[in-house]
């Protein structure tokens, strides 16, 4: 079976209106780039990126590098599960790379990404924001295909993330697990053997009611979905999330992501799903 060494390329600027678009895109399978649209209540332009094959295989090598310029709002999603399929040999890797200008905002919520049994892959992000920039990156994991019998069944995971500030370090985090390895820290949440995690970062100036809805997100959490924010070393706060399943973890993204727009307004971007 063919291997695939795919990059993704965005560059996202604003018009002499004030709209942003894409001022340069570049991609390759099995990155697909579908219709963008603009979001007129948030100002906010949404991006689809679509992996037209049937997921990721051995031997694939992804890059992705997406830039905001001055002014500028994207959101880029995806309108399925990111599916690592099983091994044989070998791995699968991905490089991304996010940059984010002063007075500009990118969001990157993908949906979930799904390792399946006897898979091996690993994914390191850089990103890099200049100050009075913003950002809210989410990752969100699932166990495998649970129907099949196959949750916690991969070989390596490992997902490695740098958050850099205006040039400082401000978060370093790497995630280097078995699934089973994982199974255990899901059982210690109470959480079962279908449990879904999320890891969301949010950049963004300050606006004076961090305690407010730091309170609202913490009303979220409950005996069965484990929920914590703590707050990075300079001009951030990392989210936390362990929920019970597939369902319960959009739904405790898209509630802490309604909570967020109340005071970061370009979170209130509606996510279309094609």
């Amino acid at each position: 079976m063919a291997e695939f060494v795919g990059h993704l390329s965005l560059r996202a600027a604003p018009r002499a209106d004030g709209r942003t678009v894409l001022a340069a895109q570049s991609f390759r399978a099995p990155f697909h780039l579908g219709k963008t649209y603009w979001d007129a209540d948030a100002r906010t332009l949404i991006a689809q990126v679509v992996n037209p094959t049937a997921g990721i295989l051995a031997g694939d090598r992804l890059a992705s590098d997406i830039a905001v310029e001055p002014g500028a709002a994207l959101l880029v999603t995806t309108p399925s599960a990111s599916r690592v399929f099983r091994m044989r040999g070998g791995a699968a890797a991905c490089e991304q790379h996010f940059s984010v200008a002063a007075g500009a905002w990118l969001e990157v919520l993908p949906e979930p990404l799904v390792p399946h049994r006897g898979c091996t892959y690993r994914q390191r992000t850089q990103v890099e924001i200049d100050p009075g920039g913003g950002l809210f990156l989410v990752d969100q994991l699932m166990p495998g295909r649970v129907a099949h019998g196959e949750a916690w069944g991969w070989d390596r995971l490992t997902l490695s993330l740098e958050v850099r500030l205006g040039g400082e370090l401000i978060l370093r985090e790497r995630f280097d697990h078995t699934g089973p390895a994982l199974r255990d820290l899901a059982a210690l949440a109470g959480s079962g053997p279908a449990a879904c995690f999320a890891n969301a970062i949010l950049v963004a100036p300050p606006t004076g009611d961090t305690p407010a809805w730091r309170t609202a997100l913490a009303a979220l959490h409950d005996h069965c979905l484990w929920l914590g924010v703590s707050e990075l070393r300079q001009g951030g706060h990392s989210l936390k999330i362990v929920a019970p399943d597939a369902v319960r973890l959009r739904r405790a993204v898209r509630d802490a992501r309604r909570i967020l727009a109340s005071y970061f307004p370009r979170l209130g971007c509606e996510v279309r799903k094609l």
